[in-house]
C-alpha cells in the first residue's frame, strides 16, 4: 500500500480514535499511531468549523465526528535534514531549510515539514508561515511566532519590502561576470521581475554563477524565468535541466528588512557555496 485515504463519520456515542480508524482502514495501531503523530489524521468535531489535524491516539471521538486518514507509506518512512537556527527574535524566527523539506505539510502528514519543526522547536509558541521557498530549494525562511508578527510581516512580504537574495547555477553562459540583466516577462497574467547579475562563468562546464533579486514574488519566479531565456537552473527538470541527477541548485541567500515590532533594520545571510 502506498497512498490511500480514508473517510468516516462516527456512528457510536463515542470511541478511541485510533480503534475506530483501525477498524475501518484494517491498519495496525502501530502504523496508525506514528500516521497520527505525523499529522496524516484529520478531526472535524460536529458542530464545529474548523478541521484540525489529530495526534493523539486516545481521542475520544464521539457521533457525528468526521474522522479523515491520508496514508502514504512512502511520505511516511521519508525523512529530512534538519534545518538549522539562524535567529531567534522572539516573535519571529529565521531559519536555513534544507533541500528537500517543505515549507508547510499536506495532507498527508508534515514531519518534513519546517512549520512544524518549529512548532516542535519552540513549544508552547504557535507558528505562522510567512512565505514559502520549494521544497528542491534551500535558504532562508521566516516564521512568525506571535499573530501581531505574522501580520506584520506577512504585510512586507507582500508590499515587496523585504529584500530577497538568492544564488543560482545555471545552464549555460548567460554572460560575462559582472553582467547584469532584468527580466520582465509575465506570470500567471501578472507582472513579474527578476534582477540577475553574473558572479561566474565556467566555460569546461558551461554553467553560470547568478545573484538574483526578486522584484516580484510568483510562484517558481525564478526557474521559470530563467528557463525563459534558456538558461535553467541546474537541477530543474521541471522547466528544462539538460543533465538528470542533479539536485536543485539554488539558494535563498539573505533577507533584508526594516523589523515592523522594533524598527531596526535586519539582514540574514548564509554562506555561498557555489
Amino acid at each position: 500500500m502506498s497512498a490511500s485515504e480514508f473517510h468516516l463519520v462516527v456512528d457510536l456515542p463515542e470511541i478511541r480514535a485510533i480503534d475506530v480508524l483501525a477498524e475501518h482502514s484494517g491498519l495496525p495501531k502501530q502504523r496508525l499511531k506514528d500516521a497520527m503523530n505525523k499529522g496524516a489524521v484529520w478531526l472535524k468535531q460536529q458542530g464545529k468549523r474548523a478541521e484540525q489535524r489529530l495526534r493523539r491516539a486516545t481521542k475520544t471521538v464521539r457521533k457525528g465526528d468526521a474522522l479523515s486518514l491520508y496514508y502514504d507509506s512512502e511520505l511516511l518512512a521519508l525523512s529530512v535534514p534538519e534545518p538549522q537556527l539562524i535567529a531567534d527574535e522572539k516573535f519571529y524566527s529565521v531559519w536555513h531549510k534544507p533541500a528537500g523539506m517543505l515549507a508547510q505539510g499536506t495532507r498527508f502528514g508534515d514531519h518534513c515539514a519546517l512549520l512544524r519543526w518549529c512548532e516542535q522547536q519552540f513549544p508552547g509558541r504557535p507558528s505562522f508561515l510567512i512565505h514559502r521557498l520549494d521544497r528542491e530549494a534551500e535558504g532562508l525562511m521566516l516564521i512568525a511566532h506571535q499573530q501581531k508578527a505574522a501580520q506584520l510581516l506577512s504585510d512586507l512580504w507582500q508590499q515587496q519590502r523585504i529584500s530577497k537574495h538568492y544564488e543560482v547555477l545555471a545552464e549555460g553562459n548567460v554572460g560575462e561576470p559582472g553582467h547584469t540583466l532584468h527580466i520582465d516577462a509575465p506570470l500567471d497574467g501578472k507582472d513579474s521581475a527578476t534582477a540577475i547579475k553574473v558572479r561566474a562563468v565556467d566555460p569546461k562546464t558551461q554553467r553560470s554563477v547568478l545573484d538574483i533579486t526578486l522584484i516580484t514574488g510568483r510562484k517558481h519566479q525564478i526557474r521559470r524565468h530563467l528557463a525563459g531565456i534558456d538558461h535553467p537552473v541546474v537541477g530543474d527538470y521541471r522547466y528544462g535541466a539538460r543533465r538528470r541527477g542533479e539536485n536543485l541548485a539554488l539558494r535563498a541567500v539573505a533577507l533584508r528588512f526594516q523589523c515592523p515590532l522594533s524598527r531596526r533594520e535586519r539582514d540574514y545571510r548564509i554562506e555561498s557555496i557555489f
